[in-house]
């Protein structure tokens, strides 16, 4: 594993390394016919047990052809290698191995780490990539609040580095490294706890690391609007390669409704978010409910049984699957990534996106102080094509309108 390293723990930062591998394409392999890539080893990718997916969409015909990268005269690309630092949830494994076969049959090397297996799954990480991270020319990661990516970080100082997006993170990613502020998720509280404390150290070195310097460019590659930080070169994300690679979808009738984790992350009131879901799915007339990987099955029954939507499990990121089709001519959302990413990814379709604004009567006493401000400037942020919607209560009959 030389070249170009790429660390991955979900899978959209892993359709966003494709994404970026498709606009630097020299010596990637991305555009090369399916079935051409890297086959896994044993060792790197040994059979693991991903989460069923039930009800999910059928799968679209991939492009017959899709657009071969151009290779700039007289450059030597450097290989991409993809380590999947395994999470441990089942779903986000699941879609993990579904991408992670994608990326194979793009022509991408991909290996399988068990990072979170148990006892001396760190020690055995560290020095399985101790090699590989002092030799990478580049050095591409998805999420840089994570604990596991900044340990790696502050060990191995890349020589270049690049963000692709995974979520809303990327946004106040860039804006705290902006103000140079240490790095805290929106949702989190501003406090540090006892594991904060220990943890302060590599968090203010991966800080550094993260920032360009003498020696070290930084990268963002993102579908989301952020101000560039001094001396960061801010890369646009159009989803050529989702486009590219499947579709156009099948359209049918009604709407489909994007879940969210915002319940999860003690964001949004759990009897809010459900009711508010079923409002949504009354009035534009929905059918199917995607939900996102790290919603409870609790949550996923209780909203299957109140509102009488069909809980649907994509075995991919949102972006495919809907790119893939079926899919409703509205798709309908609550403030997140997919409000910025769908439409480019199903640009040309017809398919019409609108997102619904989180009410502030709707946060949990845990939620961020942070929490509704940074919920409306993704809103606010969305593209011209998403229509905008806001839920407002109407006391005398108990219920909530959208206009």
């Amino acid at each position: 594993m030389t070249g170009q390293l790429a660390f991955v723990e979900s899978p959209v930062q892993l359709l966003n390394v494709l994404e970026w591998a498709h606009t630097r394409a020299p010596g990637t392999g991305i555009g090369a016919a399916p079935g051409t890539g890297a086959p896994a080893t044993d060792t790197d990718t040994a059979p693991g047990t991903g989460a069923p997916a039930t009800g999910a969409p059928a799968a679209g015909k991939p492009a017959p052809e899709a657009p071969a990268p151009v290779t700039a005269p007289g450059t030597t690309p450097a290989p991409l290698t993809v380590v999947v630092l395994s999470p441990t949830d089942p779903m986000s494994r699941g879609q993990l191995r579904r991408m992670a076969q994608l990326a194979r049959d793009e022509g991408l090397t991909v290996h399988w780490q068990e990072a979170r297996g148990g006892r001396g799954a760190l020690v055995r990480t560290l020095r399985r990539l101790a090699g590989p991270l002092r030799s990478a020319e580049r050095v591409i990661i998805g999420d840089p609040f994570s604990r596991y990516v900044q340990l790696l970080l502050t060990l191995f100082a890349p020589r270049h580095l690049t963000v692709v997006d995974d979520g809303t993170a990327t946004m106040e990613f860039a804006a705290q490294l902006g103000r140079g502020e240490r790095l805290v998720r929106w949702h989190r509280k501003g406090s540090l706890g006892p594991r904060e404390l220990v943890l302060a150290p590599v968090t203010t070195l991966a800080r550094r690391r993260l920032a360009p310097a003498r020696g070290r460019t930084v990268e963002i590659f993102t579908s989301l609007p952020v101000e560039a930080p001094a001396g960061v070169e801010v890369t646009e994300n159009s989803y050529a390669w989702t486009r590219a690679r499947f579709g156009p979808p099948l359209l049918t009738g009604g709407a489909d409704l994007v879940g969210t984790s915002l319940v999860e992350t003690g964001v949004v009131d759990a009897d809010h978010y459900t009711r508010v879901v079923g409002e949504l799915a009354r009035t534009h007339g929905a059918t199917r409910y995607f939900a996102h990987r790290r919603e409870s099955a609790e949550k996923l029954h209780r909203i299957a049984v109140e509102t009488g939507l069909q809980v649907v499990r994509p075995e991919l990121p949102l972006e495919l699957i809907a790119r893939r089709g079926p899919v409703g001519r509205t798709i309908v959302s609550f403030p997140s990534t997919v409000v910025h990413t769908l439409p480019l990814a199903l640009a040309g379709t017809g398919v019409k996106v609108a997102v619904c604004d989180i009410a502030p009567e709707w946060l949990r006493a845990t939620a961020s102080p942070r929490a509704q401000g940074f919920l409306s400037g993704v809103t606010g942020t969305a593209a011209h094509e998403v229509d905008r919607l806001t839920a407002r209560r109407t006391p005398a009959v108990d219920r909530l309108e959208f206009g």
